[in-house]
């Protein structure tokens, strides 16, 4: 059985973007996301994954959210896609192109990734 986390890193940089990546495949994590949650540390995230690329199946909303998140969108090979700022009580931020994976993390993450950057998701080592 896998872990549920993930380290993010830069395939061209072989830099660690974020040191833990909470995995969120399944309904209910999906669902609970970072609702109601008051604080997420620099170096996490949640790395939602989807069946396959699309923009509604993507998108997001900061309903019940009591900080500004960064969010990375990525296409089925880890392409980064798009980016945004979203803040808290937003009814909807969806990419603006097709993605099968997005990251939710602290706003910095911004400063470390931009458009065209190619993401991986290595298992978290024991």
């Amino acid at each position: 059985m896998s872990t549920k986390w993930r380290v993010l890193r830069s395939i061209r940089k072989h830099e660690v973007i974020l040191a833990r990546v909470r995995l969120c495949d399944t309904f209910w994590t999906r669902f609970r996301g970072l609702q109601l949650v008051r604080h997420l540390p620099e170096d996490e995230g949640l790395l939602f994954v989807t069946n396959s690329e699309s923009r509604s199946n993507t998108s997001i909303h900061m309903l019940f959210m009591f900080f500004s998140i960064g969010v990375i969108w990525l296409d089925a090979r880890g392409k980064v896609v798009d980016t945004c700022l979203a803040k808290p009580w937003r009814p909807v931020y969806a990419p603006k192109a097709p993605a099968q994976f997005f990251v939710e993390a602290n706003p910095i993450i911004l400063n470390r990734v931009k458009i065209g950057d190619v993401l991986r998701f290595d298992e978290e080592s024991a």
